[in-house]
C-alpha cells in the first residue's frame, strides 16, 4: 500500500546514513542498505530524519540522499523524505525537491532551536501544505529533541489541513497516543517514532512505527508491526520481547551512534559519524553487543 492509495501501515525504517571516513555520504552503501530492507521485508523507507543526521548533511546532500533513495527503491517500498527544518522557507524547498525526485511522502518535524508558539507551529504547517501539499505530509513531534511540542489541539487542527495525512508520534506516552487515536479522523496516520512502546500504540490502533531498531533488525520490526496492526497480541508480544534488549541499547547515546556501531558489528557498514557525534564508547559496546545476540542477530 502506498500513501497515495490509502494509510501505510508496517515498519517505516528510519535510516541511518551511512558516511565515509573522509567526511562524505556513503552512496553504494547506502544502495546495499535499502536493497537489504526490501529484501527483508520493511514496509517502507524513511531518509534523512534525525537517524540520518540530517542536521549535520548539507542541502545538497540531504537532495541526493532522496533522490538515490528513491532511485534505488524503485518502486518496490515507498521512500518517505526526511523534509524538516526549523525555516518553513527551507522545509518548503527541500520538499519541493523530494516530490520532483517522485518521494512517496514527506516527514515535516516540529520546528526546532527557535521553539514556536502552538499558532506559530500550525502556520509553519499549513504553510508546508499549501506549497506542496500534494506530497503527502507526515508530522512529527520529538519534543525531547525539538523543546517545543507539538500539542494535542493542534494536531487536531492540523488534520483538517489538505494535505497533511498523519503523524510520528515520538514521545514515547501512551496515554497521549490514546487520545490521538481517539480524536483523530479515521484517514489520518498515527505512527509510533518510539520503539519500546510502539507496539502497545499499533495494539491500540496506530498504523505502524517509524522506526529506529529496524535499522539492525528489519525483518523482525516488520513481523512485529504486522501482528500489532492486526491484533495478533501473542505474535506481536512475543516478537517485542526478543527486541526489548535492542530497544534500550540503540538508546544507549545519542541515536545514531550505537545504531552505527551495531551495523558494523553485524557487517552492514553503518559508517562514520559527523561531529558533533562521537563513535559509540568501548563502555558501552558490550551492551550493544549483547542486545544482538539475545536478539538473535549474531
Amino acid at each position: 500500500m502506498t500513501f497515495s492509495s490509502g494509510l501505510l501501515t508496517g515498519s517505516i525504517v528510519a535510516l541511518a546514513t551511512p558516511l565515509l571516513d573522509e567526511g562524505g555520504v556513503d552512496y553504494p552503501t547506502l544502495r546495499k542498505l535499502i536493497d537489504w530492507h526490501v529484501a527483508e521485508g520493511t514496509d517502507c523507507i524513511g531518509v534523512v530524519g534525525t537517524t540520518g543526521e540530517s542536521p549535520t548533511v548539507s542541502v545538497e546532500e540531504h537532495q541526493e540522499i532522496i533522490r538515490v533513495a528513491v532511485k534505488q527503491s524503485a518502486g518496490r517500498v515507498p521512500v518517505m523524505a526526511g523534509c524538516g527544518a526549523n525555516s518553513t522557507a527551507e522545509a518548503i524547498e527541500l520538499a519541493r525537491y523530494a516530490r520532483k525526485v517522485g518521494a512517496a511522502s514527506q516527514l515535516q518535524v516540529v520546528p526546532y532551536y527557535n521553539k514556536p508558539t502552538q499558532e506559530g507551529q500550525y502556520q509553519h504547517f499549513k504553510a508546508i501544505a499549501e506549497a506542496v501539499g500534494d506530497l503527502p505530509i507526515v508530522l512529527y513531534n520529538v519534543p525531547g529533541r525539538t523543546v517545543a511540542d507539538l500539542q494535542h489541539g493542534t494536531v487536531l487542527r492540523l488534520t483538517q489541513v489538505p494535505g497533511i495525512i498523519g503523524i510520528k508520534e515520538a514521545t514515547g506516552n501512551i496515554e497521549r497516543a490514546q487520545w490521538l487515536i481517539r480524536d483523530v479522523p479515521e484517514n489520518f496516520a498515527i505512527y509510533s517514532g518510539d520503539d519500546p512502546t510502539a507496539v502497545a500504540l499499533m495494539l491500540l490502533g496506530g498504523h505502524g512505527n517509524v522506526s529506529v531498531t529496524a535499522n539492525v533488525a528489519p525483518r523482525l520490526m516488520h513481523e512485529l508491526c504486522a501482528a500489532a496492526t492486526s491484533g495478533d497480541v501473542q505474535r506481536a508480544r512475543a516478537i517485542q520481547a526478543r527486541l526489548l534488549p535492542l530497544h534500550r541499547a540503540l538508546f544507549v547515546e545519542p541515536n545514531p551512534v550505537p545504531v552505527k556501531w551495531a551495523l558494523q558489528r553485524l557487517g552492514r557498514s553503518g559508517g562514520a559519524l559527523r561531529l558533533p557525534l562521537t563513535p559509540l564508547d568501548a563502555a558501552h559496546q558490550p551492551m550493544v553487543e549483547a542486545a544482538l545476540r539475545a536478539s538473535g542477530l549474531l
